[in-house]
């Protein structure tokens, strides 16, 4: 296969510092779509670049676990640090049992509920900053509402919700310096305070339990099996970790495009039902979580390239949804895009949960702007949070009026 015309670190994060890092993708789709990536440390990984070797990968749960070493780019110890797997670090059988009974308290009825509640939620802030006139529309616009969705799905109370929002942002941006300390690891306190919160959660529901899916899901029984508090714990780690910024990162992302082509912005207020289709390239414009990492049970092949057992394995969605081969004009963000095979939910037995969840907050946010044709321009330069893992913007200073 033919080498890549440079060496290319994916897992610098300096290489992130602006977003997504296209044109090195674009590189190794050509030039070696699966590249050995070397560390410094010595070690390496392989990382998949092209849609069709993703979605083989993301397949093939049996040849490449999630639970060997974990999900991230380094390998992780589970039984040193105290944390519980989340589903997200399990295989099969173990996956399948606990995606189950959390799939019994996320059923689209359940998820539908929340419209109304979300809509009064968002209209509400929307009105606080449209007096304003100017805001930041990362912080206080596009993650408003996921925070307030996910705590009233799980029944957490309106005085912890900004806080819990807080420790998501610091989880999930263990990279950046303003956030995670910049380790190159876990931002463990912040995930330890967040344990602990739902810990005393499950204690208080098992105990006076309520009409909310951390209810029904300690409650929920499959073939005898039950959630512990400990799983119970990473649970809600991943729901609001991922629940929070992954779509404020679509939402943030989308809005960014969208003032970069006013012509689109006109063109869906002028005719809401793009909504559909504009949503759906929004995630796949924005791709909020770059990568995971699998970790090969047995010697094995990838496209043509030989994959050792316990060779480590990144698939990259941000470089899958730009793929050429997939995507007519992968760069242009257009609002009309029909089909979409885009890889940002990812694919298989992970799948994710939350998928229909995040589309309907989405939606309600965009369905509230177009309603009073509200008009955005950018104050200033945006701001990227520093992460390998996670795309997602940090500020967009903003002004906003609405036109009726």
């Amino acid at each position: 296969m033919e080498t890549a015309p440079e060496k290319i670190d994916l897992s610098d994060v300096s290489l992130f510092s602006d977003g997504t890092p296209h044109e090195a993708f674009r590189l190794l789709r050509h030039k070696q779509p699966i590249y050995w990536n070397e560390q410094s440390d010595g070690s390496g990984f392989w990382a998949i670049t092209r849609h069709a070797d993703v979605l083989a990968v993301s397949r093939d749960s049996e040849t490449f676990s999630n639970e060997r070493h974990g999900i991230m780019m380094y390998d992780e110890s589970f039984e040193t640090s105290g944390r519980e797997r989340t589903m997200l670090e399990m295989d099969a059988p173990r996956h399948t049992r606990l995606r189950a009974l959390v799939s019994r308290g996320m059923k689209p009825r359940k998820v539908l509920a929340l419209e109304h509640f979300a809509r009064q939620e968002f209209s509400a802030r929307l009105d606080e900053c449209l007096e304003s006139g100017d805001c930041d529309f990362v912080s206080d616009v596009a993650g408003q509402l996921p925070v307030q969705v996910i705590c009233e799905m799980m029944g957490v109370p309106k005085s912890d919700r900004h806080h819990l929002g807080r420790l998501a942002h610091r989880i999930q941006g263990f990279d950046d310096p303003e956030l995670g300390g910049g380790s190159g690891g876990e931002n463990s306190d912040a995930i330890q305070e967040m344990s602990r919160y739902a810990l005393d959660l499950a204690t208080n529901r098992r105990r006076t339990p309520k009409q909310d899916i951390a209810t029904d899901i300690l409650q929920a029984k499959i073939e005898g099996y039950a959630m512990d508090d400990a799983a119970f714990a990473a649970f809600f780690l991943l729901l609001i970790t991922a629940g929070i910024e992954t779509t404020k990162a679509s939402i943030a992302g989308g809005m960014l495009a969208l003032t970069e082509d006013p012509h689109q912005w006109s063109e869906l207020q002028e005719d809401p039902r793009l909504l559909v289709t504009a949503i759906e390239e929004m995630i796949r414009w924005t791709t909020p979580i770059h990568h995971f990492r699998r970790t090969a049970m047995r010697d094995t092949r990838i496209a043509g390239q030989s994959i050792r057992e316990h060779d480590r394995v990144v698939v990259w969605y941000s470089s899958a949804n730009r793929d050429e081969s997939v995507f007519e004009k992968p760069f242009s963000f257009d609002i009309t895009r029909s089909p979409n095979d885009h890889l940002a939910f990812g694919f298989g037995s992970h799948y994710c949960l939350g998928a229909n969840l995040a589309r309907l907050e989405m939606r309600i946010v965009f369905e509230e702007l177009i309603a009073r044709g509200v008009e955005v321009d950018r104050r200033g330069n945006v701001d990227y949070m520093l992460s390998s893992f996670t795309n997602s913007l940090k500020r967009m200073p903003v002004s906003m009026r609405a036109t009726r």
